[in-house]
């Protein structure tokens, strides 16, 4: 019987872990080897060694009501968009309104995570902890790590020709905290991931010159959708999701492609990847083409080499008088605490069964959480995962055989390394709303849209056709929330607030565009296409329209697996 529960970080993902092992019942102790909560969203003039790190001005890439706990809604006033400061409170004021700071073991450093002897039969974990006053031993039924992906930082120096005598600086972007070190340089930035636009435009605005280095460019896209309002409000819907299943992806690819286009033609601006749309993440950066459009940023290609002053990029081009390089180069998950024989390859990389769970365990008591990348919103993702692996740690949820497991990790890894090339980017890789609702299945939360449409038709229209919010994963089943309707139905309302700071005359009133004719018959049109599709599975097709959809996916991943 699992009972007490090491939780290991005390970021967003440790506090979930700390709130949902109370909420079914265990004993939860979190190890932070900080003096605060906040993990990764803790801003620190001086970053600590192999701690994750940000940089002063860094803002959400998802908005307030996609980024928030599934029964804890950020509060009416927060902008959409918000910087890291005011997220941090966000956290604060969830540990503050379920009192989850008494669980927590400030400065204290977890040294190993190791099997007992009996673990085949008892699966308890041997943990070996330090807080400055000597070590500490403790035994716990099961363990959670919540320190995240983002603490050893991939520097790849030795990959540039003459990098030992380059005169500049040479810096990871986790060293990075803001412009005034780099006020009147010339500086180029390598990544252009959102930490690398992020930077590459930061710097721009008090730098000499900015050259934005990237190997194979980037999509762009903006937070703002039409009317100004959240982008992933519009974009992460069940609606769109079943579009995407249907609709042929190369149709898709162009609509996408050509609306990046008319904001900004990614060829002109030297943008452009090598990759499709749909095929890897897009960057998120709302300033980066106007950048680009004032020639304070200017785009390269990979660099080749150093000189003692300079950079040569790949196309033969050098910029001398450099005098920084920022690495924009990702990260090594790295878990030096955990047994060695969870991980494999030169690099230790884990081997995760969902991004959650080693199937080499003989007993699963052990869920190592936000270990992946994906379209959507981190934290209701890592909420699900710590609900699915209490319910597997409490017996309530059952896991495949290991065999099976290493199938359906292969499967998806040779899946995703069509688009990502890097076998371990592949694992990492899980699309938002299939992921979650896999675990809400496996949780038993996931809704039921037959019944919905029955029981509360409204209610339906907003789940089926608006924003995929966490709040949808709270209507029913275990740890169902009260005020999951209401927050659902008062979503919009939340979204206008930060707004309302100035007094402006009210238009004349006009049907909503949700309830329009035309969206009406679109969506009709669209869902009796795809019943007909499936008229053979009419009933389970209108309990979970994308059930089906996923079915012939594994039935298809199957089949290429067989193949391969």
């Amino acid at each position: 019987m699992v009972r007490r529960v090491a939780v290991i970080g005390a970021g967003n993902s440790g506090l979930t872990c700390i709130k949902t092992c109370v909420d079914e019942g265990l004993e939860p102790v979190c190890f932070e080897s900080s003096d605060d909560i906040g993990g990764l969203w803790k801003f620190k003039e001086l970053p600590d060694p192999e701690r994750s790190s940000i940089y002063r001005s860094l803002v959400t890439n998802t908005s307030k009501e996609m980024t928030c706990f599934s029964d804890f809604p950020m509060p009416a006033d927060y902008p959409n968009y918000m910087h890291n400061s005011q997220l941090l409170q966000y956290f604060r004021l969830y540990a503050d309104h379920f009192d989850l700071l008494r669980y927590i073991r400030f400065q204290t450093t977890v040294r190993s995570v190791t099997q007992r002897p009996d673990f085949s039969e008892s699966g308890q974990w041997a943990i070996v902890t330090n807080n400055g006053d000597g070590e500490e031993r403790h035994v716990f039924d099961a363990v959670m790590v919540c320190i995240g992906q983002y603490t050893q930082p991939a520097l790849p120096l030795s990959d540039f020709q003459g990098y030992e005598t380059f005169s500049g600086r040479c810096l990871h972007s986790l060293e990075y905290r803001n412009t005034d070190t780099r006020r009147g340089e010339r500086v180029v930035v390598v990544g252009i991931g959102n930490s690398g636009g992020d930077i590459a435009v930061e710097i721009s605005r008090s730098a000499e010159k900015t050259f934005l280095s990237t190997r194979r460019g980037s999509w762009v896209m903006g937070r703002m959708s039409s009317n100004g309002l959240p982008l992933d409000m519009n974009a992460i819907t069940r609606l769109n999701n079943i579009l995407m299943l249907i609709l042929p992806r190369s149709l898709v690819n162009w609509a996408v492609e050509r609306g990046f286009n008319r904001k900004c033609d990614h060829r002109l601006y030297g943008l452009k990847p090598k990759h499709r749309v749909l095929e890897q993440r897009p960057l998120i950066n709302d300033d980066l083409p106007g950048r680009i459009l004032q020639g304070a940023v200017v785009m390269k290609p990979n660099v080749k080499r150093f000189t003692d002053s300079g950079v040569v990029f790949e196309d033969g081009t050098v910029e001398e008088n450099i005098e920084a390089v920022v690495f924009c180069t990702g990260y090594n998950g790295n878990f030096p605490f955990l047994p060695s024989s969870l991980s494999e390859g030169p690099h230790k990389v884990l081997t995760l069964y969902k991004t959650l769970f080693p199937p080499s365990l003989s007993q699963p008591t052990l869920a190592v959480l936000g270990v992946f990348q994906t379209n959507g919103p981190i934290i209701p993702t890592v909420e699900m995962q710590a609900r699915w692996a209490v319910k597997v740690f409490a017996g309530l949820s059952r896991l495949p055989p290991k065999d099976r497991m290493l199938e359906v990790i292969e499967c998806e890894r040779k899946r995703n390394m069509k688009c990502y090339p890097c076998p371990r980017k592949a694992s990492l890789q899980v699309e938002y709303i299939p992921y979650l609702d896999f675990m809400a299945e496996e949780v038993g939360v996931r809704p039921n849209f037959l019944r919905l449409l029955l029981r509360d038709p409204v209610l339906w229209f907003r789940v089926f056709f608006g924003p995929c919010t966490p709040y949808q994963y709270r209507l029913t089943g275990p740890g169902q929330w009260a005020g999951a309707r209401q927050a659902i139905l008062t979503q919009w309302e939340r979204v206008a607030q930060p707004f309302r700071t100035r007094v402006v005359p009210e238009p004349e009133s006009r049907p909503s565009v949700l309830f329009s004719p035309w969206l009406l018959m679109f969506a009709g049109t669209v869902m009796g296409s795809a019943a007909y599709v499936n008229m053979n599975n009419l009933p389970a097709f209108l309990q979970d329209p994308t059930a089906l959809f996923d079915k012939k996916k594994v039935t298809c991943l199957r089949s290429d697996l067989q193949v391969i």
